[in-house]
């Protein structure tokens, strides 16, 4: 089944308050730290299997990355054990590039 991916041109610039998704941002700390999308959950890709609680998988789960490699990885790895995601196309290069705002530094 193929991974459905969503454009960043679709998606509003901060999830904070975004009850009905979550984004996940599966990049390392030191690309997290150098910008990431408002409201975005981050565990680092090798971290998702033992951290599956920490996301609430009862709502859209949006899966962020650098430009969509490890995005697609984990998604099939969600899909194996029973969840759906979407990947965000292009990932971290897109959503800059098209202007979106990120929030630099570490996580609270």
């Amino acid at each position: 089944m193929a991974i459905e991916q969503v454009s960043v041109t679709e998606l509003p610039d901060d999830f904070t308050d975004d009850e009905q998704r979550v984004v996940l941002d599966v990049r390392e700390d030191d690309e997290w730290e150098q910008g990431h999308i408002r409201g975005a959950l981050h565990i680092p890709l090798n971290d998702v299997p033992a951290r599956l609680d920490e996301i609430d998988l009862d709502v859209e789960l949006l899966v962020v990355c650098r430009s969509s490699g490890r995005s697609m990885r984990i998604l099939q790895y969600l899909e194996h054990v029973g969840y759906e995601g979407k990947c965000i196309r292009g990932g971290m290069v897109a959503w800059e590039g098209n202007g979106k705002p990120v929030e630099v530094g570490a996580a609270e």
